[in-house]
């Protein structure tokens, strides 16, 4: 994991062999994970882009501007719920068998036909 420093990756969807988003922050420390994406304005929302929360096992979009789809996955990263286009000032569910959470521009669920079961892979920038 990260130290504090900004560490960006590619996810990439093997199973349906299709890149996800190839510009991923990870917050995987207190404060990134805290703010989120708090204060991004819509602009963030461009294709292949993303955020990866690590632990989390939900998350919302209180005081956010703009929807976003989730991808959540367990520890070896194979996705166990989505969420298409969640919307401002919305709660997603939480689920104890997802150890990490991807947030993503909203329709990119749908455009890489990302399905529950699908397996992602970390490739380091």
């Amino acid at each position: 994991m990260s130290t504090g420093k900004k560490t960006r990756v590619s996810l990439y969807n093997r199973t349906r062999d299709v890149v996800l988003a190839d510009e991923v922050a990870i917050a995987d420390t207190f404060l990134p994970r805290l703010i989120g994406l708090l204060g991004k304005g819509p602009q963030w929302a461009t294709e292949r882009r993303g955020l990866w929360i690590i632990p989390s096992h939900g998350v919302h979009t209180l005081g956010m501007k703009f929807s976003i789809d989730v991808v959540f996955l367990d520890r070896k990263r194979r996705v166990v719920h989505v969420e298409n286009s969640l919307r401002p000032w919305r709660l997603s569910k939480v689920l104890s068998s997802a150890r990490s959470v991807v947030e993503l521009p909203a329709a990119t669920i749908a455009n890489s036909q990302t399905q529950v079961g699908d397996q992602l892979e970390k490739i380091s920038g």
